[in-house]
C-alpha cells in the first residue's frame, strides 16, 4: 500500500518511524511519502517535508508565521492529490493534521489518526472534525479512550510509543559514555531545554543559572537535531557540556534531570530519572493558554497520567533560581527521590506493555 503520514514535530518523528517499522514487517511492499524528520527517513520512503520547517511555538510565532502555514498546508493538499495515497496516517500536530484530513476524506482516502491531539486540555469542540474526517482514531493515553467514548466516538487504545523505543535501548557503561563525550567524572544533571531556537534560548539561560549550586556535578545539555551544534557553544564551558542525538544515553547516565514541559517529561520518567518540570512562555501566549485549556491541573504527562503530582512542575513566575535549586535537591537524595521512582514504577504499569507500533500498524492494515 502507498502509506503518506505526516509528523510535525521531533516526537512524531519518533513515533512515526517505529510505526513505519511496524507497517513494514506486515506489509513489506509498502510505500511511504511522508512529513517528518530524520527517523522516518532512515525508515526509507520519500521526506516531503522537514519537521523543522513546520515547528512554530507559541500564539505570536504562528501569527508572525501565518503566510508559511498556509502555503505547506496548500502544498501539502496538492502533494497529497498528485500522489493519491491509500492512506493518510496524521500524527499529532492538530492544527495542521485536522485540515488535510478533511481534505482527504473528501478525497475518498482513508483518514487515520495516531496520537490524539490533547483535546481534553483545550479545544474540545475539534472531536466534531474528527466524528466527520477521521476513520480510525488511535489513542496512547489510558484516559482517552474515556473522553472520545463519551464523544460518541469509538477509538482504539494501543498503547504508549514510547515503551517501545525505550524497551528496544541496550545496555550502557556510564564510565563509557562520558569517555566517549568529553565528560568528566562527576555525576551528571541532564538539560533538556526543548528543540525550538525561541524555547532553548528561554530555559537554558534559567537551568544554567542553579550551577553554583551543584558544584559537585556536571551539566550536560540534550541537543536537539532540528538546532545546529554551534547554536550551543555559547552555553558550554568546562563544566557544562553538550551532546547530540543521544538523549536517552544522556539521560540514562544522569542522576537528574531539568526538563522542558513536552514528551520529554515522560521519555525521563520512562527511563527512570527523576526530574523537575520547567515552562516559561511569553506573557501574551502563557495568558491565552490559560484561557483555553480547561479541565487539567498540570502540564507534564507523567502527572496528568497519574492525575496526581508525582514530578515537580515550575510553571511561569514559578520557575526561578530559588524554587529549581530546592526541587533538584529534593530529587537528588532522599524521601523525595525515592517517591517519584516509586511512583515511575506505577505509571509504566499504567500505560501497559510494549507493542504499540505494532498494534497500531494492525489497526492500520484491518482499515
Amino acid at each position: 500500500m502507498k502509506y503518506y503520514i505526516i509528523a510535525g514535530e521531533a516526537s512524531g518523528d519518533l513515533h512515526g518511524s517505529n510505526l513505519m517499522k511496524a507497517l513494514k514487517l506486515k506489509d513489506p511492499n509498502a510505500e511511504f511519502r511522508f512529513w517528518g524528520g530524520d527517523l522516518m527517513k532512515a525508515q526509507g520512503g520519500t521526506l516531503v517535508k522537514h519537521y523543522r520547517d513546520l515547528a512554530f511555538m507559541g500564539f505570536l510565532e504562528v501569527v508572525m508565521n501565518l503566510r508559511t502555514i498556509l502555503n505547506n498546508i496548500k502544498f501539502c493538499k496538492e502533494d497529497i492529490q498528485k500522489n493519491r495515497p491509500d492512506v493518510l496516517i496524521l500524527v499529532d500536530y492538530p492544527g495542521f493534521n485536522l485540515r488535510i484530513a478533511r481534505f482527504a476524506k473528501e478525497l475518498g482516502i482513508k483518514v487515520i489518526y495516531y496520537i490524539s491531539p490533547q483535546l481534553w486540555a483545550w479545544k474540545e469542540g475539534r472531536v466534531e472534525i474528527i466524528k466527520k474526517y477521521v476513520d480510525e482514531m488511535m489513542v496512547i493515553l489510558p484516559f482517552e479512550e474515556d473522553f472520545y467514548r463519551k464523544h460518541g466516538v469509538h477509538s482504539h487504545f494501543v498503547g504508549h510509543p514510547l515503551l517501545d523505543a525505550i524497551s528496544d535501548l541496550q545496555e550502557i557503561s556510564i564510565e563509557k559514555f562520558k569517555s566517549e563525550n568529553g565528560l568528566n567524572g562527576k555525576e551528571i544533571i541532564a538539560l533538556l531545554p526543548g528543540s525550538r531556537k525561541q524555547e532553548v534560548e528561554k530555559m537554558l539561560e534559567i537551568m544554567l543559572s542553579v550551577r553554583p549550586n551543584f558544584q559537585n556535578f556536571q551539566f550536560v545539555i540534550a541537543g536537539a537535531p532540528s538546532l545546529p551544534k554551534e547554536f550551543y557553544q555559547k552555553y558550554v564551558d568546562d563544566n557544562v557540556h553538550f551532546v547530540s542525538n543521544k538523549t536517552y544515553d544522556l539521560l540514562r547516565c544522569s542522576k537528574a534531570a531539568l526538563v522542558t514541559s513536552g514528551t520529554a517529561t515522560l521519555e525521563t520518567a520512562l527511563l527512570n530519572i527523576p526530574e523537575v518540570v520547567c515552562y516559561r512562555g511569553s506573557k501574551v501566549s502563557y495568558a491565552i493558554a490559560k484561557r483555553l485549556v480547561k479541565n487539567i491541573n498540570y502540564i507534564s504527562l507523567v502527572n496528568l497520567i497519574m492525575d496526581r503530582e508525582v514530578v515537580k512542575e515550575l510553571i511561569q513566575n514559578d520557575l526561578n533560581t530559588k524554587n529549581l535549586v530546592e526541587e533538584l535537591h529534593k530529587i537528588l537524595a532522599g524521601e523525595k527521590r525515592e517517591q517519584v521512582l516509586n511512583d515511575y514504577s506505577l505509571l509504566r504499569e499504567k500505560l501497559g506493555g510494549k507493542g504499540a507500533s505494532e498494534h497500531a500498524a494492525e489497526v492500520i492494515l484491518k482499515v
